[in-house]
């Protein structure tokens, strides 16, 4: 069940620090690891019912305490449980050390497990904190976890999975459930941790919603929760003029199919009026195609300068197919200077290949957002290790987006969409569905008939990608970029109202 606080990401220190307060506030963490340890516990007796075989592997943190409680009181309800310690027992400490001397059924050496004589695997190796990659027993132990055909269901996070980033080096479990605590970690949205994960299930362990909100860094998962407060809504006095006007750039005459389809994820959305500008050549072809989407000629940056006397235009999408150089990087800069909402995708961000630094000049403080995925991030910011070198996905977007004063939103099956001032949000509701040409364009133009409406320019990047990735599954297999705009109005038709 959803709680107002649900959608809050914990990093791993931010984790240990709710725990730390937690604690300084009169609840013993032995307290917390036995909560913990039940609804591991829980977890188990949903799966399989005593006295079902259990094979709890344990490691040498509070991880590893986690374990030990769940294997005690799941031998007290009935299982018949074997344990497994990697590493030694005199090593355990603190609160680990208290369960483990709760536990009085005994210990298998780790390198003598069978995990395939029993019908069910407790990973509560190593949790969310780990740094480095497993080698050794705890390496082969995995091995056999995974070999084993049974299901898991790991503790915090699948072992060997980063907390922070979802990186996974060497290997890793890949669980059937995992139960968490609190709140959720960015691994379990992450990939490659998320599709290690499994079923994610969150344990309330006692950590209060005003320690979690104050320990709370800025991460969140993508949803209503988000945005939904400041979506657009119609009201009894709307009109066409009052749900904005956004603009599509085009390219030439036969690369006009990108712009079209941005357009109408601008008009399915909810954009009052959508126009795409198209250089004199294409015009005729747009014709042939367009309806309720309107067109106007634009003869390069000086015809867009034109364009935008018209203060009603008040959003502006570029970059779909429009071709990379220095034609697009003006097209880029006459928007911006017009002071519009601007929607910058594809080949507008390729043009900047390698200048990044020419286009915060641009973008510094301005109503845009760039849309790149990893191969336009990465030539983007060639040359700026301060940005790519950072240890996870979250943490290279939010650099992104300080130093462009911008929003970035990262493309991709774990979309990250990340504000100047330091809100980072992780999508999960992807599809691979989206994998197919064109869809990229469809996300620009709903993004940017979002802004047209109103919606400020971050939270609309989040709430765009959400209803793209919804509107994918709503058409489910078969799908084509051309199918999205058309599943938009089941899809908003179902969305909840705001909080």
């Amino acid at each position: 069940m959803k709680t107002p606080f649900s959608h809050m990401l914990l990093t791993v220190d931010e984790m240990g620090e709710a725990d730390q307060r937690t604690i300084a506030d009169g609840c013993p963490g032995i307290l917390l690891m036995e909560r913990a340890g039940a609804g591991v516990a829980e977890a188990v007796k949903r799966l399989k019912a005593p006295p079902a075989r259990v094979l709890v592997v344990c490691g040498p943190g509070n991880n590893g305490g986690d374990g030990f409680v769940a294997a005690r009181l799941l031998q007290e309800g009935g299982y018949s449980v074997r344990l497994a310690l990697v590493g030694e027992l005199t090593a355990l400490k603190g609160d680990a050390a208290i369960a483990a001397a709760t536990w009085s059924g005994g210990m298998v050496p780790a390198s003598e497990v069978n995990a395939g004589e029993v019908d069910i695997i407790i990973d509560a190796l190593f949790g969310a904190g780990l740094v480095r990659a497993l080698d050794g027993v705890a390496a082969q132990m995995v091995k056999r976890i995974n070999a084993s055909d049974k299901p898991v269901i790991s503790v915090d996070v699948p072992s060997g999975v980063f907390g922070d980033s979802g990186q996974v080096a060497g290997v890793a479990v890949q669980a059937t459930r995992t139960v968490t605590f609190a709140a959720r970690k960015p691994a379990h949205l992450l990939l490659p941790g998320a599709a290690l994960c499994g079923a994610v299930e969150v344990v309330d362990i006692g950590i209060t919603e005003e320690t979690l909100k104050a320990v709370h860094g800025g991460v969140f998962a993508n949803g209503p929760e988000v945005w939904g407060a400041v979506f657009p809504r119609l009201l009894a006095t709307s009109h066409k003029y009052t749900r904005g006007h956004a603009l599509v750039l085009s390219g030439g005459a036969i690369r006009g199919g990108a712009a079209r389809l941005a357009a109408r994820g601008a008009l399915r959305v909810g954009a009052g009026l959508v126009t795409i500008a198209a250089p004199p050549e294409a015009l005729s072809v747009h014709a042939a195609h367009l309806n309720a989407i309107m067109l106007q000629g634009m003869d390069g940056a000086r015809g867009l300068e034109s364009l935008l006397a018209d203060r009603r235009i008040n959003t502006v999408v570029l970059g779909p197919a429009l071709g990379v150089g220095a034609q697009t990087r003006a097209l880029t800069a006459t928007a911006l200077a017009a002071q519009r909402s601007v929607v910058i995708d594809a080949d507008a961000i390729t043009s900047f290949a390698g200048m990044v630094d020419d286009l915060a000049i641009l973008t510094r403080l301005s109503r845009a957002v760039l849309t790149p995925h990893d191969g336009e991030f990465a030539r983007l910011f060639s040359g700026k290790n301060d940005v790519l070198k950072l240890n996870s996905k979250p943490e290279r977007v939010r650099a992104a987006a300080a130093l462009l004063g911008c929003v970035v939103l990262l493309k991709g099956p774990d979309t990250i969409i990340a504000a100047p001032d330091g809100r980072v949000v992780i999508n999960d509701n992807g599809t691979p569905l989206l994998a197919t040409a064109g869809s990229g364009d469809v996300l620009a133009g709903i993004i940017g008939g979002l802004i047209a409406q109103g919606m400020p320019v971050f939270e609309a990047a989040c709430a765009g990608v959400w209803l793209h990735a919804e509107a994918a599954r709503e058409f489910g297999p078969g799908l084509i970029a051309e199918d999205l705009p058309e599943m938009l109005p089941m899809v908003l038709a179902n969305l909840e109202p705001a909080p």
